[in-house]
């Protein structure tokens, strides 16, 4: 039960942290959030357990985290800011990228110790960077303009843009996670494991993310109450 216990207290922690840093930074802490979410969770990727059953990568919870950063911009501050944070994590993946290859390119002293376990984990980040960078691209993108498509239907429909917050998060957030799972470990892993493997990560990722997308309603929610009460600091919403 160690790892179950472990996965169900980060994803408290890191929801929880996203409503600390909006509060207290208001939008520039949201946009913080997203290139801790998006280094960590690449690095994190490579790891393998065993968790409530199956065999999954972790990262899921972090990358998960930075659809409900999105959720909150489009929700609370408009179309264009969710936008740039999906601008701000995949310059983020790049310089990432290059900078973490950098180090493989330095000789080592006689007295280093961390460059064969450096170069152990960012042998492969190469390709899991770049699987990672093309993936959250089409996906992040896909994921602010469904929940824009979501909100305009309902709206629409039901002549309330201020209702159905539940349906639009999970309505775009559910398919953009699935769509995400599949490209990503095909993507990334292919070749590495087999297809019994890719199945069962397609699988259990998926699992994860919907219970993530499902735990991250409340928190968009919480949010956007916070924005209502002007509690956030320099909220301005923009035109999308």
């Amino acid at each position: 039960m160690r790892n179950e216990i472990l996965l169900i207290m980060t994803l408290f922690v890191l929801y929880g942290s996203i409503l600390v840093w909006f509060r207290l930074f208001g939008t520039t802490g949201l946009m913080c959030f997203t290139v801790l979410a998006t280094i960590a969770a690449n690095i994190e990727v490579l790891i393998l357990v065993n968790a409530f059953g199956m065999e999954m990568t972790l990262g899921n919870i972090l990358f998960a985290c930075t659809f409900v950063v999105t959720d909150i911009l489009s929700e609370v501050a408009g179309k264009k800011m969710a936008n740039r944070a999906v601008g701000i994590g995949i310059a983020t993946s790049v310089l990432f990228l290059v900078v973490s290859q950098s180090w493989l390119l330095y000789l080592p002293s006689a007295n280093d110790f961390a460059q064969p376990s450096i170069r152990a984990i960012f042998s492969n980040t190469p390709r899991l960077m770049l699987a990672s960078l093309l993936v959250y691209a089409i996906v992040q993108v896909f994921d602010v303009w469904a929940y824009h498509k979501w909100w305009d239907f309902t709206t629409a429909r039901f002549g309330d843009s201020h209702r159905f917050l539940w349906l639009r998060n999970n309505g775009s957030t559910l398919i953009s996670q699935l769509l995400n799972t599949i490209l990503f470990t095909f993507a990334a892993f292919f070749g590495m494991y087999d297809f019994k493997t890719l199945f069962s990560i397609i699988v259990s990722s998926y699992i994860i993310f919907i219970v993530t997308s499902l735990a991250d309603t409340p928190v968009v929610y919480l949010a956007r109450r916070m924005t209502e009460r002007g509690v956030v600091p320099g909220m301005v919403r923009e035109n999308s």
